[in-house]
């Protein structure tokens, strides 16, 4: 049962994280705004779409590490990658977002990706 938690959660969120990358690339003015930094109308498309790369990225490398590595590889990239939506809550709190934005949906993404390292160190 713990080993389905752990490679659900993990999927789960590679999964997630792709979507939202592949929102910037499609949709980047209003996953920006969902980010917590507007962008501005004219002249941020070139860096939300790398940031939509970035997170594409992301989810295909855990979703390949849980599938030919194993959960042990899949924790340690989770580990890592929870620098990301830390750094993301330092953006946006630096930059004019809001504390709801920076602390509810990044640290929060935080929290859950390092309870998934967690969750698959322990399977």
């Amino acid at each position: 049962m713990l080993a389905v938690l752990a490679y659900g959660l993990s999927a789960f969120l590679d999964v997630f994280i792709i979507v939202i990358g592949a929102r910037f690339i499609l949709a980047p003015n209003t996953a920006a705004a969902g980010y917590g930094v507007p962008a501005k109308p004219d002249g941020d498309a070139a860096y939300l779409a790398v940031k939509g790369v970035r997170d594409i990225t992301s989810g295909v490398v855990g979703l390949a590490l849980l599938t030919f590595v194993g959960a042990q590889a899949g924790a340690w990239f989770m580990l890592a990658v929870a620098l990301i939506p830390l750094g993301d809550m330092v953006i946006v709190l630096r930059h004019g977002g809001t504390k709801a934005v920076a602390f509810g949906v990044h640290l929060a993404t935080a929290v859950v990706v390092l309870i998934s390292a967690a969750l698959l160190f322990a399977v």
